[in-house]
């Protein structure tokens, strides 16, 4: 039976320009090796980008990622030691990846709830969020011209470590995988920002998204690097940048 707590897997490759097609066809062509991994309870293969429009221009075609969602820790290890990892590897210059735990999880993607419902507990150490929605498309610009206000406050939020935008496609579903020092770090940039708190406020009442789910997890262990430096050894407040979708 499988374990009530999950171990979720990100990972990070970049990819030299001349390795963008090579990139662009794993995306299409991996699915059906990841489908058949043992222990593997939910994938998503995503594009990045700064998310400082959640458009098409904010994409960034020299780094994908794959998040992923695992019976326990044993059966995490297998896109590092599997042929997903090593069809990854023959093109990237660069890799990052993270260990999480969830430690709270609302919503759904793709109809699923793919970090379950964690139990409450308590955790000291650096804290990392998930959001993801899939936009109303008649509500989208409205969604858009929101975004600037919050990404901006974002890149002054104390304790931000990383942030990148994440998605399933161009346009339309779209999220961010961020890293914070702590829970407080946080909650701070979720609930005491005026700039997200009016957002969050008009996504409730506008009903921007036809899905949304936000996450919060717990950082194991983390290797490699995100444009040359490992995000969890910079200081403080040091963190690449990037937005956020609002937290439902």
């Amino acid at each position: 039976m499988p374990s009530p707590d999950p171990v979720v897997t990100l990972h990070f490759w970049g990819v030299p320009g001349r390795a963008v097609p090579g990139a662009v066809l794993r995306m299409a062509t991996l699915r059906p090796a990841l489908a058949r991994t043992p222990g593997l309870r939910f994938a998503k293969l995503l594009g990045t980008g700064d998310g400082r429009t959640f458009t098409v221009r904010d994409a960034d075609p020299r780094r994908w990622g794959l998040l992923a969602v695992w019976d326990d820790a044993a059966a995490a290890g297998a896109v590092d030691d599997g042929p997903v990892g090593a069809s990854w590897r023959r093109v990237a210059d660069e890799e990052w990846s993270v260990r999480l735990r969830p430690l709270a999880a609302r919503g759904r993607w793709s109809g699923r709830e793919p970090f379950g419902s964690p139990r409450p507990r308590r955790w000291d150490g650096p804290v990392a969020a998930v959001t993801r929605a899939r936009l109303v498309l008649r509500r989208a610009a409205r969604f858009w011209s929101a975004v600037p206000p919050v990404s901006a406050g974002l890149h002054r939020a104390p304790g931000l470590r990383m942030a990148v935008g994440v998605g399933e496609a161009p346009l339309g579903l779209q999220g961010t995988f961020s890293v914070w020092d702590s829970a407080a770090a946080l909650n701070a940039f979720a609930y005491d920002r005026p700039e997200h708190a009016a957002v969050v406020a008009r996504t409730a009442r506008e009903g921007w998204y036809a899905e949304e789910l936000f996450a919060r997890l717990a950082v194991l262990s983390s290797r490699g690097t995100v444009d040359g430096v490992d995000p969890l050894a910079q200081p403080s407040g040091s963190g690449s940048g990037g937005p956020t979708i609002p937290a439902p």
